[in-house]
């Protein structure tokens, strides 16, 4: 199966310009480019998407190019929402540029001795641009008429307006695509559905400028069989970055997918054969309650992401916690990260250590103090692990992980992070 074919088979594939065109230039190495702006500190799963396109590319031994928007993240494309963005200060803006390219790191390899993957920074040749020259040289080139059919455009109008400087944002973009034609031979550009506009901008900028053409093609933005937005939890966005997202909540996040999407986001993020995943799906719809995908797809996308060690620890954490691993084994930031996604209860000097009950109940775990008693009466009660017997049992100093975590857990699955209060450390 070739290329083309691999990304309509993981439903990778929304728009693209003459597929017979495109499959003809992918018959040998070509270059090709995807844009990110930096908008937050870190980049998110959202994007993760594009970036596992643009390795497949790589791993197929086209050259690809990741470019950070160190202008156009000063400018911000118009989103579907009916407000401006928010201009975030050039220093600022500059510190996330340096984040993003530690990033494209570890998902495109940099020195691969044939085709190694390039970072690119569009204030490069944006900065140096007079506003004369990007008018005459550049702005000429756009139909007014055209720019305000573009969907996010022309529903701001219909709102609250959109100034200058996100309306030329697709100016901005379009200029990249030139630029990379010129220095680097970049011939495909690829992006999120919600960008074919701006794409097809690029290629029309390159026919007027160069009379030479292009091809592009978009990836669907990722939803939920639910419809709802993917990537999102009651927390925030799902972040690349380990002090963002810890590397325990991203492997969760995986572990916890809906059955009717697991699969899917398998296609989507992993690099498995076809056989691989055929032999899987097969095996969730014989035995869906085994959650096989679910572990798959958690490790190979924490391993993708976070390497293979942090993978094996979170695992360890994830076993550890629910009985089937020692505590007592896991390091200090694991246990840590691990234990930030669970319901807390607060010590506030080693002096007096609530009991077992009135932790739990002050975790918001159960309801009550006295439904608190039930469950320990009814052998449902454990600290580290080990079951507790009475009601008025209490940690003590030496229960706590590193002088500041234990974990409670009532019956097999609700857990409880006990933390000792900065003040009595």
């Amino acid at each position: 199966m070739n290329l083309l074919d691999d990304l309509k088979w993981r439903g990778l594939l929304a728009q693209s310009t003459d597929e017979t065109q495109l499959k003809a230039a992918l018959a040998k190495p070509i270059t090709l480019y995807a844009g990110f702006d930096p908008t937050a500190p870190s980049m998110h799963v959202g994007n993760l998407v594009i970036l596992t396109v643009l390795r497949r590319f790589q791993l197929a031994g086209h050259h690809a190019i990741a470019l950070v928007g160190g202008a156009t993240g000063l400018v911000g494309d118009p989103s579907g929402k009916n407000e401006e963005r928010i201009l975030n200060t050039e220093e600022v803006v500059e510190e996330w540029v340096l984040r993003f390219r530690n990033q494209f790191s570890k998902f495109l390899d940099m020195d691969a001795p044939k085709n190694p993957a390039r970072v690119v920074n569009n204030l490069d040749w944006t900065s140096p641009l007079s506003a004369i020259d990007f008018l005459r040289d550049i702005g000429k080139h756009f139909s007014v008429n055209q720019m305000l059919a573009k969907e996010s455009v022309s529903a701001r109008l219909e709102g609250g307006g959109i100034s200058y400087t996100e309306f030329s944002y697709q100016v901005l973009q379009s200029l990249d695509f030139l630029e990379l034609f010129r220095r680097h031979g970049c011939t495909i550009q690829i992006g999120g559905s919600d960008q074919w506009g701006n794409i097809v901008a690029g290629l029309d900028l390159i026919r007027r400028v160069e009379g030479a053409s292009g091809n592009a093609f978009t990836v669907p933005l990722l939803t939920k069989q639910d419809g709802t937005k993917f990537g999102k939890t009651a927390g925030g966005s799902i972040w690349l970055d380990p002090a963002m997202t810890s590397p325990y909540a991203f492997f969760q996040y995986w572990l916890n997918t809906e059955d009717r999407d697991v699969v899917n986001f398998l296609k989507v993020f992993s690099f498995l054969s076809h056989d691989e995943i055929t032999e899987l799906e097969k095996s969730h719809s014989e035995n869906p309650g085994a959650r096989t995908v679910h572990r798959v797809l958690a490790r190979e996308l924490t391993t993708l992401v976070h390497g293979a060690q942090n993978c094996e620890r979170v695992e360890a954490a994830a076993r550890a916690l629910f009985g089937q691993g020692e505590l007592s084994e896991l390091d200090e930031a694991t246990l840590e990260s691990a234990l930030a996604e669970l319901p807390r209860a607060i010590v506030g000097s080693f002096s007096e250590i609530p009991t077992w009950v009135d932790l739990v109940a002050a975790s918001g775990v159960v309801d009550s103090k006295s439904a608190a008693r039930r469950v320990v009466k009814e052998g449902g009660a454990y600290l580290n692990n080990a079951k507790i017997a009475g009601e008025d049992f209490a940690p003590s100093q030496n229960d706590f992980f590193f002088g500041r975590f234990a974990v409670l857990r009532k019956g097999k699955r609700e857990l409880v992070a006990v933390e000792v209060s900065k003040k009595a450390l």
